[in-house]
């Protein structure tokens, strides 16, 4: 596994890892696919500004496994924390521990910089058990989202 910096051909490969989540709700709703791929397009845009607007510096990268784009991971590093921004991984490898293998150098960053790791996770994430055996706790309940805060030097080990 490897992690490259994001580019401007990439936006296809991101915009279908951001439907990759959508799909339970576009599953519920009567639309054709060319309305289901509008709607994505539009949304994907949308966040993909919003973020950028709201944490210019992060590092936004590819997730490469055996050569394949997999996923994204961003990461915005501040004076007074590390905020995993988004970690999304296609289908195919969600719940293989590629996830885990991700985050532990972020979390190993945040214990040797003496800062905590945050995220913003939907409520109904299955990764929250992950995030969970990683030190990760709930510090926010945002309806939809929970902001999720590890400290630093609250290594785990998953299990």
């Amino acid at each position: 596994m490897t992690l490259r910096p994001v580019t401007d051909d990439d936006r296809e490969f991101l915009c279908a890892v951001y439907r990759s989540t959508r799909e339970p709700e576009l599953a519920m709703v009567p639309w054709d696919e060319a309305t289901k791929d509008a709607f994505v397009a539009q949304q994907f845009t949308a966040q993909d500004r919003s973020w950028a607007a709201q944490r210019p510096d992060t590092v936004r990268e590819v997730v490469v496994i055996d050569g394949v784009p997999a996923g994204r991971l961003y990461v915005d590093r501040t004076a007074d924390e590390i905020r995993v921004v988004d970690i999304t991984l296609l289908p195919e490898h969600r719940g293989t521990g590629v996830g885990e293998a991700l985050l532990r150098p972020i979390l190993d960053e945040g214990d040797r910089d003496g800062l905590p790791v945050t995220i913003h996770v939907e409520r109904h994430n299955p990764a929250l058990r992950l995030y969970g055996r990683l030190g990760f706790e709930v510090v926010d309940d945002l309806g939809v989202y929970l902001f999720l805060r590890r400290p630093s030097g609250q290594a785990k080990t998953a299990s």
